[in-house]
């Protein structure tokens, strides 16, 4: 099976779809950045170019994989509180065995999707290029609730870089 397969076993796995759709409607207001599709996509692609660029030498679906799945338990967090990186883990193992991949990369994964919200100094490591893809993905540039937005000005992307 290559890359892009599973990938896209991911993309089109049914409760994936479903949790997608899910998290859409509650987020169809939302006045700050949308936890979407777009948004998983923009997160997986600057995290491949980045280990491209920095010859971290991550597989591109193991990246993809974290990239579309580690915001999806914002479902859960909005129906029952638990914290997104959590249920995202709760909701991602059953599409990543689903998807064929092993054991090993599975945990690899939700690691990453664990701690995607850590800011860590190491920059090669698997979490902080999820985490610096996360934050580079958002477009503070173009967004109209910029002035009211809780991010302090020095980590709001109001330059292009990806």
């Amino acid at each position: 099976m290559n890359n892009n397969e599973r990938i896209n076993n991911i993309l089109h796995h049914r409760d994936y779809i479903k949790n997608v759709r899910i998290l859409e409607e509650y987020e169809r207001n939302r006045e700050f950045c949308r936890h979407d599709l777009n948004h998983f996509l923009d997160v997986c692609r600057i995290a491949y170019i980045i280990n491209l660029e920095e010859n971290l030498k991550y597989p591109k679906d193991v990246i993809y994989a974290i990239g579309l799945i580690h915001d999806i338990g914002r479902v859960l967090e909005y129906e029952r509180g638990v914290p997104h990186n959590k249920a995202s883990i709760e909701i991602g193992i059953p599409i990543l065995k689903d998807s064929k991949f092993n054991e090993e990369e599975i945990k690899i994964i939700c690691s990453a999707i664990d701690n995607h919200r850590i800011h860590k100094e190491d920059k090669t490591s698997l979490e902080s290029l999820i985490y610096r893809s996360d934050k580079l993905s958002r477009g503070c540039f173009n967004c109209k609730a910029i002035d009211k937005c809780y991010w302090s000005e020095e980590k709001k992307n109001k330059n292009i870089m990806y």
